[in-house]
């Protein structure tokens, strides 16, 4: 079992480095290159993590907890690592329909009267304008969700380590001091939870009341 949690958290670092050369790659060939790589990797990470499962129930009984807490925060990261490279295609996705958006505005051919006027559709300019804020809203409402699902992800970690903690703990016979801060750090980490929650229905009703 060792030996292949060795394996899979080195995947993870090779992973996370793998997104810092999709920055520095320019070509749409080698970026979908890298992508490719990024999911193979991520596929593998989450593959192993199944068998990491299988081998914690086998494993000595005194062992499983910590172990298990291994395993857990490998899955923690490989989600983060599938969350940030779909946050990064959305990305791309949107800079493209802005790059094509801004190319067909600078082809548009305008017609011109003796006066030299330019007549404007304003009917057609107000349906571009609310389909760019339709567009922004969805980027808004995928990154959102990302985030929602990562901080969901996350306290549930946090409530299987938390009660891990305590049941190590009752074995290992903390003192009540330790046990209170454990259960007072779970607290503040709900509160951050429900904050960032709320911060992120904020934001996406303003941008949606502001931009339509």
């Amino acid at each position: 079992m060792e030996t292949l949690y060795h394996q899979t958290n080195k995947l993870v670092q090779e992973t996370q480095h793998l997104f810092s050369q999709l920055e520095t790659r320019t070509s749409s060939a080698d970026q979908q290159e890298v992508q490719e790589a990024i999911e193979s990797k991520i596929n593998l990470i989450n593959s192993n993590c199944e068998r990491l499962d299988v081998l914690c129930l086998k494993g000595p009984v005194s062992q499983r907890q910590n172990a298990r807490m291994r395993v857990d925060q490998l899955k923690y990261d490989s989600r983060h690592l599938g969350a940030a490279l779909t946050m990064w295609r959305n990305r791309v996705l949107r800079q493209e329909r802005e790059r094509t958006e801004r190319e067909a505005l600078l082809a548009r051919k305008f017609t011109t009267n003796d006066h030299v006027d330019i007549m404007i559709d304003h009917t057609a300019q107000h349906s571009n304008s609310l389909q760019n804020a339709v567009h922004g809203v969805d980027d808004l409402l995928h990154q959102g969700s990302s985030v929602l699902d990562n901080l969901r992800s996350q306290r549930m970690t946090l409530k299987g380590a938390h009660k891990r903690l305590i049941d190590i703990g009752n074995t290992l016979g903390l003192s009540n001091t330790t046990m209170r801060l454990i259960e007072q750090r779970a607290k503040q980490d709900g509160f951050i939870l429900i904050a960032g929650m709320t911060f992120t229905c904020i934001v996406i009703v303003l941008v949606i009341v502001y931009l339509t």
